[in-house]
């Protein structure tokens, strides 16, 4: 594990899930630190003036990082928060750039309400955890681009065989199970149009896209969370967050 993601680690869970969101911070992120999730402020007296009264308010926190890797300095996580026993739970998609020591020094994420039932049946944050080696990460990752590329962005759904696999595993809150489901999504109006890639990065067989989509008569900000296994996309989780009028923006947004 790398210095990048071990301070992501200890900042999520040291900082926020035990509560010592002070000493987290100011150990974790470096000369800078700057903040591009909703309604935290930069740096380290802006993300201790949204997380320290957090703590107050939600006093039980069960927090779990499901899935994490790091690809050079950019380091991504997936978790689950339970509040309070339960009164609010939450999914989020996490992005963090980091120096050559490891520190932190920018943050992106989406946050979305854990749903107990989705259109495929499956669980929204289920699914294969462990980072796999045996999956080539370069060839991973140029596959997840040239779909993006292809399909989401350019709407060619006829390649869509070419990248996604028949029995794919789907998390979305959204599509239904397999390629076909995720193939009548795209082909639907409520799926939008895929507006722009900010960032990709992966480990092994995993691989996560950053970017905006325009669905439903508003931006969206998403993470796509991709398995590639035998070069086809197996696996598929996503996290959305609508982007708020910029007069509401406690930093410099989404992207």
């Amino acid at each position: 594990m790398g210095l990048g993601l071990e301070n992501v680690k200890h900042i999520y869970l040291e900082g926020i899930a035990n509560g010592n969101a002070r000493e987290a911070v100011n150990k974790c992120t470096g000369h800078r630190y700057t903040q591009h999730s909703t309604g935290v402020g930069n740096g380290v007296e802006g993300f201790l003036a949204f997380f320290e009264p957090f703590l107050e308010r939600n006093s039980k926190r069960d927090i779990k990082m499901i899935r994490a890797f790091e690809d050079g300095p950019w380091v991504f996580c997936h978790a689950y928060q339970s509040l309070n026993d339960g009164a609010a739970k939450w999914v989020t998609m996490d992005m963090f750039f980091t120096d050559d020591n490891g520190l932190i020094l920018e943050h992106w994420d989406t946050i979305t309400p854990f749903v107990d039932a989705i259109p495929s049946g499956e669980n929204i944050i289920g699914g294969v955890t462990e980072v796999s080696d045996q999956t080539d990460s370069e060839s991973a990752k140029l596959l997840v681009r040239e779909f993006t590329k292809q399909v989401l962005q350019e709407g060619d759904l006829d390649k869509i065989d070419q990248f996604v696999a028949q029995d794919l595993v789907q998390h979305s809150p959204d599509i239904d199970a397999g390629r076909t489901g995720l193939l009548a999504w795209l082909a639907s109006s409520e799926s939008g149009h895929y507006e722009m890639l900010f960032n990709l990065f992966g480990q092994g067989n995993f691989v996560v896209t950053y970017g905006k989509r325009h669905q439903s008569g508003k931006d969206v900000a998403i993470f796509d969370l991709y398995r590639v296994d035998d070069g086809l996309i197996v696996e598929h989780w996503d996290n959305a967050e609508e982007i708020l009028a910029r007069e509401q923006w406690g930093n410099s947004g989404k992207f």
